[in-house]
């Protein structure tokens, strides 16, 4: 067959570790041979981000809004142990958080269901997506390491000067502070993006933050979604028969559990990130969720919802053959191929990315997968794979559908 053309790039961003590896196979195997492939090429790795201070990132992003589809491979935040092993200049943040505070997006995940691989929660029957949002909080704070005794205090200068000034604690030895914040544009961003993707799927919206006890900063998240729901989307959402529902963090994860499944949940950024991880686990593997990070200037961005796998890596820089999922990392290609194809009225490209998607899972489905998934499943009479036969079996299956 000829290869498919494409007329505008994919912003491709390159990673680290084992997910380096499998991205370059992904590529060889799955792509190149039968789609002309115009990416943007930005090398995300955790050496070129030392060499450029961390600027590629940035440069990433800014191709980002400018192409409005990007892919990108999973990538190592440094820790101290990674600064040494890597011979760092200095601990960067998250190239994700980087790149969702520079597009101000929500990221939602969700599930990748297949059969032979049930949820963990057994009244789980139609997938949950997670939108969580994407910029500030915990992510952007400011940190103090308090050597003892003394007074600590938020302090907000406005433009003409007048300072407002609140205790924040009184220490008598030492201890920590940090500070967090966010923007009622952010949140108001956030907010629309939830409620026009939830009307896009005809899916019930959930919400949720803790604002009995932030009353403040929670409540502020609260009151926006609330405003923009009464006035602005309260009918449409009335009109498609679905609904809009707030209730608190620790009471949502009591819902969740015992729900069916099948709607959007809300949540702040931290939340967000950590129940995106026990969402992925209790579906059946973090290597099983989609990740995509939606600007509200219109922009997408597709990952892995998982790590680089160290540990992996290490086997196979040994030589050692191991068995690393690529679900997760095929589903972040065939995401941007597919939104590409989309936004350029490019039907074959659509139609490609949706002939891997089902190639990937049929493979599963007819029993060849990687050793994650062979722990867990269902079916009979599997076999293991190992990284790359389980690239080449999809290969296979995907030459006989096209």
């Amino acid at each position: 067959m000829d290869k498919i053309t494409m007329t505008t790039p994919i912003v491709e961003m390159d990673g680290d570790e084992m997910t380096r590896i499998i991205w370059k196979m992904i590529k060889d195997d799955l792509i190149l041979p039968y789609v002309d492939l115009k990416t943007v090429y930005y090398d995300l790795g955790l050496p070129h981000r030392d060499e450029t201070n961390d600027q590629v990132t940035l440069d990433a992003a800014e191709a980002t809004a400018k192409y409005g589809v990007a892919v990108k491979c999973a990538t190592i935040t440094p820790n101290r142990a990674r600064m040494e092993e890597y011979k760092l200049k200095k601990l960067y943040k998250s190239p994700n958080a980087t790149l969702r505070s520079a597009l101000d997006g929500t990221v939602f995940r969700g599930p990748i269901l297949v059969k032979g691989i049930d949820p963990y929660v057994r009244t789980w029957k139609k997938p949950i997506m997670l939108a969580r949002h994407a910029y500030g909080d915990v992510y952007k704070n400011s940190e103090i390491k308090i050597g003892g005794a003394g007074k600590a205090e938020l302090v907000y200068t406005e433009a003409n000067g007048i300072e407002h000034r609140q205790l924040i604690h009184d220490f008598t030895g030492s201890g920590i502070i940090q500070g967090i914040h966010n923007t009622d544009k952010s949140i108001e961003n956030f907010a629309r993006t939830c409620f026009e993707y939830a009307l896009s799927r005809k899916m019930d919206l959930w919400f949720s933050t803790k604002d009995t006890i932030s009353k403040t900063y929670d409540g502020n998240f609260k009151d926006i979604f609330q405003t923009m729901y009464d006035k602005e989307y309260k009918a449409s959402f009335e009109e498609k028969g679905i609904t809009y529902f707030y209730t608190l963090i620790d009471d949502a994860v009591a819902r969740v559990i015992r729900s069916e499944g099948g709607f959007v949940w809300a949540l702040k950024n931290y939340d967000g990130d950590v129940m995106s991880d026990m969402m992925a686990t209790a579906f059946g593997s973090l290597a099983m969720m989609t990740s995509t990070l939606v600007s509200p200037k219109g922009a997408y961005e597709y990952e892995a919802a998982h790590g680089t796998v160290q540990r992996h890596y290490y086997k196979y820089l040994k030589g050692e053959k191991e068995s690393t999922n690529s679900v997760a990392t095929i589903f972040a290609w065939t995401g941007a191929l597919r939104k590409r194809g989309e936004l350029d009225s490019n039907e074959a490209l659509v139609t490609f990315a949706n002939k891997l998607e089902k190639a990937t899972l049929d493979t599963i489905e007819a029993g060849m997968m990687t050793g994650d998934l062979a722990a867990i499943t269902t079916l009979q009479n599997v076999k293991k794979l190992n990284t790359e036969e389980f690239i080449l079996a999809i290969r296979d299956t995907l030459e006989e559908s096209l």
